[in-house]
């Protein structure tokens, strides 16, 4: 597997899709956590509570960036060389779905049912948008002529570096 300084355009986006799924499961695994009884599920729910919110906003701000660099970068490019720009509006209209769940998570003081009911509907939203970009649009983009996917995965990650340093 080549470094991530050296994926396409396409390979970084889903080395994002991978690691944004990982986080998921990790938030589903403290969610369901301590879902037994006595003092021993008592303590790991707790553990579980106190860690949801930082695990949500790494969450939101991994896919705030991806979806940065995707509408800044990725997108206007591939506008220039596919043939279904509906694909690309329809890409555009889920990462609004996904930022007002952001928002609405973003807006919660503390982990609870509720944010764990929010981090559910994120996570789906995004499975979504993943399995068409992996099916519909990374085909299209690899198969275009004229777009260089090595250097627009470049570009794509300074600017993700960019992003996550302002982040941070």
């Amino acid at each position: 597997m080549p470094e991530p300084a050296q994926y396409d355009a396409c390979e970084l986006l889903d080395a994002d899709h991978i690691a944004t799924k990982h986080l998921f499961v990790e938030y589903a695994r403290l969610a369901f956590a301590g879902a037994g009884s006595g003092a021993k599920a008592a303590g790991a729910t707790r553990r579980a509570a106190d860690q949801r919110p930082a695990l949500a906003r790494k969450i939101c701000s991994e896919l705030t960036v991806h979806a940065q660099i995707e509408e800044e970068i990725f997108y206007p490019a591939l506008r220039e060389v596919i043939d279904r720009p509906e694909l690309l509006d329809e890409a555009q209209a889920e990462h609004q779905q996904a930022k007002e769940l952001i928002a609405q998570i973003q807006g919660l003081p503390e982990g609870d049912a509720a944010m764990d009911e929010l981090v559910g509907q994120l996570a789906r939203t995004v499975e979504i948008h993943v399995k068409e970009e992996r099916d519909l649009l990374f085909p299209k983009a690899r198969a275009a002529g004229g777009l260089d996917l090595e250097a627009l995965g470049a570009k794509m990650r300074e600017r993700q570096q960019e992003l996550e340093a302002q982040a941070a």
